[in-house]
C-alpha cells in the first residue's frame, strides 16, 4: 500500500488502522516560527486534540527563519500524503511574496487550505503619557507634531509594521517607523518614550494596558473585544471598514487528496469547538475559527490583494 493509502487508512479508519498492522507513522505539523509563540502554541494545542480524536500520532516541528518562509518551504516540498501539515501565519501566504525579492515556493499554488484556526485583531496603542484619548485625537496630534510621531514594530514587514502602514494609507496620517528586533523590544521602547504608538496583538500589549503603561485607542476589527469592551473599533472611530488582524491557518501541500483534506477539515473544526480550547485562547484575545476551505481560500486571495497594495505603496522591501 502506498503512502496515500496508508494515511487514508489512518485518517479514515483510525484507530482501526493500527490494529490492522499499518505503520504508526506520525503526522507532523510544521510550525515555521520559534517555540513559545502563538503559532507554536496553536500547533501543539491542535496537534494534541487531533491525536486524541484520530488515534494517530502528531508531532510539532519548529523550523523558523525568513518570516516563516523556511518552514513553509519544507512543508511545500513534502509529499502530499497527509503526513505533513503547516500551521501558517497570514504573512507567509499573503505578505512575504511582496517583501522578499524571491521565494522558494509559490504561496498561491503551493498549499491546499484546510481551515483558519484562529484570528486575532490588532490594537492601536499609545504610551499612556501621550495626550490622545481616542483615534481622532491621535490623528490630530500626529498631523500637528513637527517631525511626526514615531511608532515601533517588531521589524520591517511584520504585522505590527504593516498594520500601521495600513492605518496611514487609510487616514493620510504620517508617522515615522522605528523597527525593533521583537515585539517585546517595541513595547519597552513605547514605555520608555522612544516611540509614541504601535499596532500589535492583544497578548503582546494587554499586560501593559492593564498596568497603565499603554493606552488602547482602537480595535482593528469589525467588533470590539471582550477583554477591552470600552475600547471602540477603529471603524467606529471614523475610519470606515478598517480591519487589521493576524490569522493562523492549517494547510497541506498542494495535491493532497480530497478525502484526506475533508477529514482533516472535519476533525480540526471539531477540535476548535472544544470548550476548554475556546476558553484558553479566548483569554489570549484569539478567536478560534474553523471555517470551510473555500472561505479560507477567499480570505487568502482578498488579503493578498490588500497587503500587496499597501506594501507596494509604501515601498517596503526586505533583503
Amino acid at each position: 500500500m502506498g503512502r496515500t493509502g496508508l494515511i487514508l487508512a489512518a485518517l479514515l479508519a483510525s484507530p482501526v488502522a493500527a490494529q490492522q498492522g499499518y505503520p504508526e507513522r506520525p503526522v507532523r505539523i510544521v510550525a515555521p516560527f520559534a517555540p513559545g509563540g502563538l503559532v507554536d502554541v496553536l500547533s501543539r494545542a491542535v496537534g494534541e486534540r487531533l491525536q486524541k480524536q484520530l488515534g494517530q500520532p502528531f508531532i510539532i516541528e519548529n523550523r523558523a527563519g525568513a518570516g516563516g518562509n523556511v518552514g513553509a518551504d519544507i512543508a511545500a516540498r513534502a509529499e502530499p500524503d497527509g503526513y505533513t501539515l503547516l500551521m501558517t501565519s497570514a504573512g507567509i501566504l499573503t505578505i512575504n511574496q511582496f517583501l522578499y525579492a524571491s521565494m522558494s515556493f509559490d504561496p498561491a499554488n503551493a498549499f491546499t487550505p484546510i481551515t483558519v484556526v484562529a484570528d486575532m485583531p490588532m490594537l492601536l496603542v499609545v504610551r499612556n503619557e501621550l495626550p490622545a484619548r481616542n483615534v481622532n485625537e491621535f490623528m490630530s496630534l500626529a498631523k500637528s507634531t513637527p517631525g511626526g510621531l514615531f511608532f515601533g514594530s517588531p521589524g520591517h514587514g511584520t504585522t505590527g509594521h504593516l498594520g500601521m502602514e495600513l492605518f496611514m494609507h487609510a487616514t493620510g496620517v504620517k508617522l515615522q517607523h522605528a523597527p525593533y528586533k521583537s515585539a517585546a523590544e517595541a513595547v519597552r521602547a513605547a514605555l520608555a518614550g522612544q516611540t509614541q504608538a504601535m499596532f500589535d496583538n492583544p497578548p503582546t500589549v494587554m499586560a501593559q494596558i492593564k498596568a497603565g503603561g499603554l493606552r488602547a485607542l482602537g480595535v482593528a476589527a469589525k467588533q470590539r473585544i471582550a477583554q477591552l469592551p470600552d475600547v471602540p473599533t477603529i471603524s467606529e472611530s471614523g475610519v470606515p471598514g478598517f480591519e487589521a488582524s493576524s490569522w493562523f491557518g492549517l494547510v497541506a501541500p498542494a495535491r493532497t487528496p480530497k478525502p484526506i483534506v475533508a477529514r482533516l477539515v472535519t476533525e480540526t473544526v471539531r477540535a476548535l469547538r472544544d470548550p476548554p480550547m475556546q476558553e484558553r485562547f479566548g483569554q489570549l484575545g484569539a478567536r478560534l475559527v474553523g471555517n470551510p476551505p473555500e472561505e479560507f481560500a477567499a480570505i487568502i486571495v482578498a488579503e493578498r490583494a490588500r497587503w500587496g497594495q499597501v506594501i507596494r505603496g509604501a515601498g517596503i522591501k526586505l533583503q
